[in-house]
């Protein structure tokens, strides 16, 4: 499903071999692309990619709740750099810790300085530390929130293997926006289906700080026809936002009622990773406005966003935004520094989430930049077909699957 690197791109005029250097902080699906596509698109350039784990592993969120649920090992979702390398590109294992935009250089944990002349970060999310009382890393011990894909993806599914016979999970959907929007509802299905195999007693509660959520329709029919009486979604206006957690007690309290959980899946509010502040990049909601044709930072000049970090307008936060967006993000880097106009370019996306493990759904996009905005194109994109047939439904769950192979063999392969 991944398209090429440079697909649906008018290229740039490279002859004249651009030199300098681009920085990309954050290895996901959008700074390893946008990396790998700067650097295919012009060899002359110098790219250095800047990845804060020394595991030199990256850990892919998309799927990480089929590891939830038992479907997955976690391993399916790792992926290492060493493609990047082979291409040329250099890749450094250390935290960012500072961006000097007068000067353009950035800082790495142990000291060096990578002077660029653009800038590319993908730094993802961070947490909004202290919007829920009681919430803190070491709660997240207890009640994980499993949004980070990796030790916490363990730790949220140990817990459900060892909760008893007729145990309560409780899980919390944050208010927008966030990293993947149709995620907390995917994941309330899929441990739904490991429920109803393995604990068929137990119960589901998912407090949601919205009354609307991403594909609703198709996950509420699929659960009243997969799950009877096993999910309970509670809105914002019935009451359905956390306002403080007891991690010690497993309690999670909202305006009208405290819950007690077995299991607690606490998935925080959320803002861009921490890079982004440093470089001032942020704005103050935390997220970061760009330009939406080049990605450009509309607060700080030479520096690019994309992916979850980004304030993309009506495109929202997911792995194939960010891999288109980095593509798109390339290329007018590489036309900037040949002296070129940025080309223009429409973006798709598509979301798909799993209702069980042979049932898909999905909802696609197409956005183009308008009135410094991405827009949506009228009349394109949609969402599955509420009256699919099981074997749609099927061929959906091998389509999400054959997307995740085509991506992660596109991006890290």
């Amino acid at each position: 499903m991944a398209a090429g690197l440079t697909a649906g791109l008018p290229l740039p005029a490279f002859a004249r071999g651009a030199a300098g250097q681009v920085v990309v902080v954050g290895g996901g699906f959008g700074g390893a692309t946008c990396a790998r596509a700067v650097k295919r698109l012009e060899p002359g350039l110098t790219v250095t990619l800047v990845e804060a784990d020394p595991a030199a592993t990256y850990t892919a969120c998309p799927f990480s709740n089929e590891v939830i649920a038992g479907a997955r090992g976690l391993g399916e979702q790792q992926f290492r750099y060493d493609k990047l390398a082979a291409d040329d590109i250099a890749v450094c294992f250390l935290p960012a810790l500072a961006v000097d935009p007068q000067h353009q250089v950035v800082t790495v944990a142990d000291g060096r300085k990578f002077p660029y002349d653009r800038l590319v970060l993908a730094p993802g999310i961070d947490f909004r530390g202290g919007d829920l009382p009681g919430y803190s890393e070491a709660a997240a011990t207890l009640m994980p929130h499993a949004w980070k894909a990796g030790p916490q993806t363990l730790l949220l599914r140990r817990q459900l293997q060892a909760m008893p016979e007729g145990g309560t999970v409780v899980i919390t959907a944050p208010e927008n926006p966030y990293r993947c929007p149709p995620g907390p509802y995917e994941r309330a299905s899929l441990i739904a289906h490991f429920l109803k195999t393995n604990k068929p007693r137990a119960k589901l509660l998912l407090l949601d700080a919205k009354d609307t959520f991403s594909k609703q329709k198709l996950f509420q029919n699929a659960w009243a026809a997969l799950y009877p009486g096993l999910i309970e979604w509670v809105s914002l206006s019935q009451g359905g936002k956390v306002t403080a957690v007891d991690a010690q007690a497993m309690t999670l309290a909202t305006d009208f009622a405290t819950h007690k959980a077995d299991v607690a899946n606490v998935i925080p509010s959320q803002k861009a990773g921490g890079i982004a502040a440093i470089a001032g990049v942020a704005d103050k909601t935390g997220w970061c406005p760009i330009d939406p044709v080049t990605f450009a930072s509309t607060l700080q000049p030479n520096i690019h966003v994309i992916g979850d970090a980004a304030v993309a307008g009506a495109m929202p936060k997911s792995a194939f935004a960010a891999n288109a967006q980095a593509k798109v993000c390339a290329a007018a880097i590489v036309a900037s520094l040949a002296g070129d106009p940025a080309p223009t370019a429409k973006l798709i996306n598509t979301c798909y989430s799993l209702v069980a493990p042979d049932y898909g759904i999905s909802v696609a996009g197409v956005y183009h930049a308008a009135d410094g905005k991405l827009l949506d194109v009228e009349g394109a994109g949609g969402t599955s077909p509420i009256d699919a047939p099981p074997e749609r439904r099927a061929a959906e769950a091998a389509e999400a699957k054959a997307w995740f192979r085509a991506i992660t063999a596109e991006v890290f392969g």
